[in-house]
């Protein structure tokens, strides 16, 4: 019943994203669509937490950690955008250009004000576990930790404050990207068509983030995608919004790798013998 709930939802946002252009004349109206459908997801989850609660410690942790920031991050970006578009004196040349620019300068100050010197964004970043029963469950807020001003307004039935960190990570990440799509014109329609990778609602990956991103620098080191043109942090954002999956930081992720005990391409090894057997199956 509750993934029901979960994937309604998340099926309504996407069905909505798939119809955004991103187009100039249409940009302010479409994000303001999405704001509406985002905030009342919010309200319904919210409603359905208060009302029936978590089944399990694990559901609490994925519910904070993934599925209500997945959402809030998104509205946070649409807000952004909205914020972006209607303070602009122009809409081409250089001005406009100027503005972006300037937005991409007050979101680097934002950053380092918030998180370039927090030991949770290092934390999350790092795909690390180990604490998530303290910052992803409800009830665990301690006034000593210096927290932001904002924490002590947040309704602590449905937050554990650092569900709202990650909203703003997750942010951060996709107003960075608007930004830089909208200062190269070039790349217009292929911001467009990567928000369409929505469409694919029933496709997960469903093995480890670590797996992910061996197969990721595979792809990347073997230039098996557009003759090697491609940057490796590209492939990332490709499969990231092919698989609705928040990568997190890939390079920590991979020196890890390079330094792991047993093979370091876990992943790719287990890939080739499942495929032999596969073969196999009809010999």
């Amino acid at each position: 019943m509750r993934n029901t709930i979960y994937d309604n939802i998340y099926k309504r946002i996407q069905k909505q994203e798939c119809t955004l252009t991103f187009e100039k004349s249409k940009v302010i109206e479409e994000v303001c669509q999405m704001m509406s459908l985002l905030n009342e997801s919010l309200l319904e989850l919210k409603k359905y937490v208060l009302r029936i609660g978590f089944e399990s410690p694990s559901e609490e942790i994925e519910f904070f950690k993934k599925i209500k920031p997945g959402i809030q991050g998104k509205l946070i970006y649409y807000n952004r955008i909205f914020k972006i578009e209607t303070t602009s004196p122009v809409k081409e040349g250089g001005c406009y250009y100027k503005h972006l620019t300037d937005q991409q300068t007050l979101l680097q100050k934002e950053f380092k004000q918030h998180f370039a010197n927090s030991e949770f964004y290092r934390y999350y970043r790092s795909l690390r576990e180990d604490q998530d029963d303290i910052y992803f469950r409800l009830g665990n807020i301690s006034v000593t930790w210096g927290l932001q001003n904002f924490a002590f307004d947040i309704d602590y039935q449905f937050s554990t404050y650092y569900d709202s960190q990650v909203a703003f990570i997750i942010a951060n990440d996709l107003i960075n990207n608007y930004i830089m799509l909208r200062l190269n014109p070039d790349k217009d329609i292929e911001f467009s068509k990567s928000i369409n990778y929505q469409n694919y609602h029933d496709l997960f990956w469903t093995d480890s983030k670590n797996a992910l991103i061996e197969l990721i620098y595979a792809l990347h080191a073997s230039r098996a995608l557009s003759n090697g043109r491609l940057g490796i942090s590209k492939i990332c954002n490709v499969f990231s919004e092919l698989f609705s999956i928040d990568v997190g930081d890939l390079h920590h992720a991979f020196h890890r790798m390079k330094v792991r005990a047993g093979s370091k391409t876990a992943f790719l090894d287990q890939l080739k013998e499942n495929l032999e057997q596969y073969m196999n199956k009809d010999l």
